[in-house]
């Protein structure tokens, strides 16, 4: 007897191979009976089905951000082409500069390996989608199933199914709605229009946040409160406008749901790996920030997490090793010439030494992905000083390192001990040769994309608990999973995004002064230097890239502000305003017009500046387009009995393929398949 989470994970495999939205629906696939593999009518008309339904659901929420590839993270790919950070993975064989030429429909999003993961947020959308369904569609048959819960379910399978299109849509534009359970093969679907699919979404949202309890309700943590249905509805309501909607039940999530920012270090004591090495002076926001502590009972600014602690449906989560500088290589010299004074030593290595263990203190480090000069300078910078009190910018408490901090660890160099320099500070000449090795002002990193970067530990940091039983151990990579796991969990939401969402609601409809206090309420917890009187747009974009980095998903929510600014008429920070009409059908690279995404990223970072020499010429650039991925032609050319809608500016877009702009006869078109 097959347990129901196995025949769920079957299902799912049958289901989205019968969509469309699978790439691979092909004649042979066709031959088959899907039934044969899944019966609907016998494996979720009960409750125990539906919740192994569910479970899936909150399952899929990690699956989209993990993948267990050590060089990869997902998550990395939502800040490529965007104003925070570039593709640094510069010996990969294929390099993630030029998206605006890599990135086509044909081109698969030039995903797997060591580049990207773009196209899994594709695939993933659609399998949360049919995770979602599932319940929608079987809720209704399980036999004296009470009304109140079964509308629980029903409203918990809405979050589901819009948290998927939510994301979806800002990263894909116009995609086919899909409501319903694919029974038989459907070949024949149209594209929905971004606003009918929110609005939808508005609709479903407001049913959740009727019917969802809220987490004091609730025995468990990970599965869907009423609080994060309203976390996304309030995203949902500045989507298509509802401003005044959005900001009044963000008051509502601050003030009536037991909720507060953590003012104070609560919770487990998780010290940094090494603290002989790099010592953390524990503090709010560290503490935070650590995985047992996200579901810790005191953290009453958790909204909801994704749990990814127990051996049970563990994913590894190696976001020390793909998000953090790649610092032990031959590519960084000492003053002298020597490569690679930085090393990652194992413990019972006989050049280890406990006060340089960097490897334990910031982890293993390969530089997949780094951040941006705007994150790591500019958003810190006011009036022309640098705030280090900032807790999310303090290297005295240990939360923020520079690669400054770091001292040379080999033995063999004569600046063992000492703290790394990007900048020979003297002329040095072979002993022997008397031949000049290094010149005073030479650089002594070779790839600064790559291997000179700053690192918000309090962000990166996983203890990696299988590595640090393991003496032998010199890749120390984040949440790995072994003889132990590591505690990777994470916030789905919290309450600091309340406050600056709220902030967008009132500053679209004109209220600087409070869009500003709710900044501020924020950044006073962070203990910032600066309180606004006013603020801009792009100083809530700058809060969220301090509060938020890697948390919040950037590339869409830079779609959803720009979607936001055309709609409500209000300025950028450089006084410019967007059409609704024309804020997202542009493209090119020069560095005129485009999306409030577009500026951000031209102009907060180094893409479309022309090419730069690291180890090698890169040319970071995006285009105008890329506000939107494409859709993969290989869903395009699957549905053959109708047309889906390519995005504006890539090949196959056509204006004059229908779609549907309202999502009633979407949902009335599913029962057609010819």
């Amino acid at each position: 007897m097959k347990t129901s989470n196995t025949l769920f994970t079957k299902a799912c495999m049958v289901l989205a191979s019968t969509a469309l939205l699978s790439v691979g629906c092909t004649d042979d696939f066709l031959k088959q009976d899907p039934l044969s593999f899944y019966n609907p009518e016998n494996t979720y008309t009960t409750e125990s089905g539906l919740r192994s339904a569910l479970a899936m659901c909150d399952y899929g929420l990690k699956e989209m951000l993990m993948d267990g590839n050590g060089n990869v993270v997902p998550m990395a790919s939502l800040y490529f082409m965007t104003d925070l950070g570039l593709y640094a993975k510069t010996d990969a064989g294929n390099t993630q500069d030029d998206f605006a030429n890599k990135i086509t429909p044909t081109s698969g999003m030039r995903g797997g390996g060591d580049e990207n993961a773009m196209s899994r947020f594709w695939d993933r959308t659609w399998n949360s989608v049919t995770f979602a369904n599932t319940i929608i569609s079987n809720v209704g048959k399980v036999a004296g199933l009470d009304p109140v819960l079964r509308d629980e379910y029903l409203g918990r399978a809405y979050f589901h199914r819009a948290y998927a299109y939510y994301h979806g849509v800002l990263l894909f534009g116009d995609i086919p709605l899909i409501t319903k359970l694919i029974e038989v093969p459907k070949q024949n679907y149209k594209s929905t229009s971004k606003e009918a699919i929110f609005q939808m979404m508005v609709h479903d949202l407001e049913f959740a946040v009727e019917h969802v309890s809220p987490q004091k309700k609730i025995d468990y943590l990970g599965t869907v409160n009423q609080e994060a249905c309203k976390q996304l509805l309030i995203k949902c309501y500045l989507v298509i406008g509802e401003y005044q909607k959005a900001e009044q039940l963000a008051t509502d999530l601050i003030n009536n749901h037991g909720l507060a920012l953590m003012q104070a270090p609560f919770g487990t004591n998780i010290p940094s790996g090494n603290p002989e090495t790099w010592s953390v002076e524990r503090n709010v926001i560290w503490d935070l920030h650590r995985g047992v502590n996200i579901t810790d009972a005191s953290n009453t600014e958790m909204i909801m997490p994704v749990l990814n602690y127990y051996t049970e449906g563990f994913i590894s989560y190696p976001q020390m090793r793909a998000m953090c500088v790649h610092w032990s290589n031959g590519i960084i010299r000492d003053p002298h010439n020597l490569g690679s004074p930085t090393y990652n030593y194992s413990r019972n290595s006989g050049e280890y030494n406990a006060e340089l263990d960097w490897v334990r203190a910031m982890g293993r480090g390969i530089g997949c992905f780094r951040t941006s000069y705007h994150y790591n300078q500019t958003i810190w910078n006011y009036d022309g000083e640098t705030d280090w009190q900032d807790m999310r910018h303090s290297r005295e408490l240990g939360n923020w390192m520079e690669m400054t901090d770091l001292k040379y660890n080999n033995p063999k160099s004569a600046y063992y001990g000492q703290n790394m320099m990007l900048y020979a500070p003297e002329d040095y000449y072979d002993t022997e040769t008397g031949e000049l090795l290094v010149k005073k002002g030479d650089l002594l990193c070779s790839d600064t994309i790559r291997s000179w970067f700053p690192t918000p530990l309090y962000k990166v940091y996983i203890l990696d608990q299988s590595a640090e039983e393991n003496k032998g151990a010199n890749q120390f990579n984040g949440a790995t999973k072994g003889n132990s796991v590591s505690n990777g969990n994470l916030y789905l939401f919290r309450l600091a995004e309340t406050y600056l969402l709220r902030a967008e609601a009132k500053f679209y409809q004109g209220n600087l002064a409070g869009a500003a206090e709710d900044v501020n309420v924020v950044r006073r917890r962070a203990n910032a230097k600066k309180m606004f009187t006013t603020v801009t747009i792009g100083d809530i974009a700058d809060e969220r890239a301090r509060e938020l980095y890697l948390e919040e998903w950037r590339q869409p929510e830079l779609a959803r502000i720009s979607w936001c600014l055309a709609r409500s008429g209000q300025p950028d920070e450089w006084g410019e305003t967007y059409d609704l009409s024309t804020w997202d059908k542009q493209s090119g690279t020069d560095l005129n017009g485009g999306s409030y995404w577009y500026k951000r990223t031209t102009r907060c970072n180094i893409f479309n500046h022309g090419p730069i020499v690291s180890n090698k010429e890169l040319n970071y650039r995006v285009d105008k387009r890329n506000l939107f991925w494409p859709v993969p032609n290989s869903a395009i050319t699957a549905n053959t009995g109708a047309r889906l809608r390519q995005n504006y500016g890539y090949d196959g877009y056509d204006e004059a393929v229908p779609m549907f702009t309202n999502w009633e006869e979407a949902v009335a078109d599913e029962e057609l398949t010819d």
